[in-house]
């Protein structure tokens, strides 16, 4: 299944008073990785959203804290999909520190169909979608060229 890598770096806002990052912020993280993953797909959200009606929401997440991080914490995350299914795919995560596992978990997201009239339903990921997210790939591509969308 399709790859990708995020490097950050742990900022002075992200720690509480005892200098250890507050434990939403495993969650903010996940989102970007999540976003970063789709991105390096060629499935920007924006593009998603903005040209085929196609929003992520997520539906479920998880995380399990291994150790603490801090302050100029230079951190990996890794994410990668973990399940494909009809209507829904699950990313999991997982953040290094000096290679030492910090964190892991996972985001659901639905592959959901925003209607001109502002509603939305849950829609069968396209096979060509599939595909790509099965795909044991992680390069960059800018959405708005992937042949995927180019009809």
């Amino acid at each position: 299944m399709r790859k990708s890598e995020l490097q950050l770096l742990v900022n002075w806002g992200d720690t509480d008073v005892a200098g250890i990052v507050y434990y939403p912020n495993f969650f903010k993280w996940f989102d970007i990785a999540g976003h970063h993953f789709f991105r390096n797909a060629g499935l920007s959200p924006h593009f998603l959203a903005k040209e085929k009606s196609i929003i992520l929401p997520m539906l479920d997440a998880q995380c399990t804290f291994e150790h603490a991080l801090h302050y100029d914490d230079e951190l990996t995350i890794k994410t990668e999909v973990s399940e494909l299914n009809r209507k829904t795919i699950k990313l999991r995560h997982e953040i290094y520190v000096d290679g030492k596992r910090a964190a892991n978990g996972y985001e659901l997201r639905g592959w959901v169909e925003k209607k001109p009239d502002g509603t939305i339903s849950a829609v069968l990921i396209p096979e060509e979608i599939r595909v790509l997210l099965m795909e044991e790939k992680t390069e960059k591509r800018d959405s708005r060229s992937h042949p995927l969308f180019n009809a």
